[in-house]
């Protein structure tokens, strides 16, 4: 096989141009020839690179194994003997993509021409998940910032994820005996200290940058899987970490239980070897993406993309007719996950493991009737954090369609789950979404903020006092426990109309930011 092969660097690098793109990752030769055409980063990153080691640049951000994760293995030219790697072998990261100062802020007095850096408020001064929000905004990489925070189009979606819970009211009970709360609860029958998971969450080194003052690493998921066990809620694993999956499954405490997202390959042979790794690692479900043949155009990162590469991007793009270089994440997909995946898939997924498994993207009663009738474990109602197909309703809308189409079809709470996330920033949330139906949220972007602004400790901030909020609003709403929350709890009249007026709502405004228009650049 190509991928037992030695190579000499001096070979390797006889393949150093767009059209025939050789690059050494730890080790082992890949062809990126047509890769380098969706790379999330641009074509660019990865023909500056042609035909040396680019393991330096690679790494910071990427797991070891990712490569064996999205490509075939026919790709794999061989493995590099280490001996022959010469300093001027070794690629360097290009300005565009070196890490930036932090932000400062011009001060009022702009004739004393002082500039002051960017004061993180101490992580006491957060009181809620919009808080890290605005941290993370000034901390992060702008390309970090904006991969995390874009959605699709005309971003719709991702504000209606979470206004769609501000169209739910409160219908509150009194006189209820709510002098203690219990707020834990089971998530797939894994204990959880309330109804709320990590959702799956691509690249978190993006969100943890280095300190090399003090010396710390990128923790990435590490710090999020230990986060999950100290705030005692469950962890997806995502497919595109930035840590292999042995890291972060070594990373758990000796008695936690993590689950697992999983985009399937177009080359089934990878899916099979890693859903195996995943269940005899004790990994208790296996939640498949089936929101995503194709990502969707997001254009914040996009256009960062396009201004960090420059305007040769535009001149390569039209030279060839080939792939836009300046859609940053958006064309990446296509090469590592099957946009052939359909309903006959679904007795191979149940037949290569033993684990729970879940459809993650279901946006319709119809659909999770279908994954009921299969044999499915549940499903996760959400859009992708409205990252894919723009003005596609929220999951908490979907929630009462899908608990009633359920319904009918004779499925029970017991014998098929339904998770909803996107959009969920207060405790009020989580409450709406256990009373229509819901067995927990998933968090996805709080869980990025929170890390990015404070790390391990952050996560578990942020998830304390999304406990607060919900005690608070469980014991007002006069209901004692999880089970004790009901449909009879909130009013859901408004919830698919759109048309009901709603106060502003000054958080959201002051920390959502709206898209560029090329113009501005």
């Amino acid at each position: 096989m190509a991928s037992d092969k030695v190579l000499s660097m001096e070979e390797v690098a006889k393949h150093n141009t767009k059209d025939d793109c050789w690059v050494v990752l730890y080790g082992k030769a890949y062809d990126l020839t047509k890769f380098a055409k969706v790379h999330p980063g641009g074509a660019k990153l990865i023909t500056d690179a042609a035909g040396m080691d680019a393991t330096a640049i690679f790494d910071p951000i990427h797991p070891k194994d990712i490569m064996d994760k999205l490509l075939k293995p026919s790709l794999t030219m061989g493995v590099v003997d280490a001996a022959t790697i010469k300093p001027e072998h070794v690629a360097k990261p290009p300005e565009a993509h070196k890490p930036k100062p932090k932000k400062k802020a011009v001060k009022a007095d702009a004739a004393e021409e002082e500039i002051e850096e960017f004061k993180k408020p101490p992580l006491a001064a957060m009181l809620n998940s919009f808080d890290f929000e605005s941290v993370a905004r000034e901390v992060m990489e702008p390309q970090a910032w904006g991969y995390y925070s874009s959605g699709g189009d005309d971003e719709i979606t991702l504000r209606d994820n979470h206004l769609a819970f501000q169209r739910i009211t409160m219908r509150p009970r009194i006189l209820v005996n709510v002098r203690e709360i219990d707020m834990t609860t089971k998530i797939l029958n894994v204990p959880a200290a309330l109804p709320l998971y990590f959702t799956a969450t691509a690249l978190a080194k993006l969100a943890h940058q280095a300190d090399e003052a003090r010396g710390t690493m990128k923790e990435g998921e590490l710090a999020i899987v230990k986060a999950a066990k100290k705030a005692g809620v469950p962890y997806m694993l995502p497919t595109l970490s930035s840590y292999t999956l042995d890291e972060m499954l070594e990373a758990r405490a000796p008695d936690q239980v993590v689950f697992s997202q999983l985009y399937v390959n177009p080359e089934r042979s990878r899916t099979e070897e890693y859903v195996s790794k995943l269940e005899k690692a004790g990994v208790q479900a296996l939640f498949v993406t089936v929101d995503a043949p194709q990502l969707g155009r997001r254009e914040k990162d996009m256009r960062n993309k396009f201004t960090q590469q420059g305007s040769d991007v535009q001149g390569d793009d039209e030279d060839e007719g080939a792939v836009d270089r300046s859609q940053g994440a958006t064309r990446a997909i296509s090469s590592y996950i099957d946009p052939g995946l359909n309903w006959e898939d679904v007795p191979w997924l149940k037949k290569i493991t033993s684990m729970k498994v879940l459809l993650k993207g279901v946006q319709c009663g119809e659909d999770a009737v279908e994954a009921f009738k299969a044999g499915l474990a549940g499903c996760v109602l959400s859009n992708h954090g409205g990252r894919q197909l723009d003005t596609c309703r929220p999951g908490i809308e979907v929630l009462p369609e899908v608990m009633e189409a359920l319904k009918e079809a004779g499925a029970t709470k017991e014998n098929f789950a339904v998770f909803i996330d996107g959009g969920v920033r207060r405790g009020g949330d989580i409450f709406k979404a256990v009373a229509l139906g819901a067995q927990a949220c998933g968090v996805g972007r709080p869980v990025l903020y929170s890390l990015a602004s404070y790390g391990q400790n952050g996560i578990v901030r942020m998830v304390h006092m999304l406990q607060d909020e919900l005690q608070m609003v469980m014991r007002l709403a006069g209901t004692p426990n999880i089970p004790s929350i009901t449909e009879k709890h909130v009013i859901t009249t408004n919830l698919a109309d759109h048309i009901v007026p709603l106060p502003v709502d000054n958080l959201t405004m002051k920390t959502y930011q709206g898209l560029e228009p090329a113009a501005k650049l």
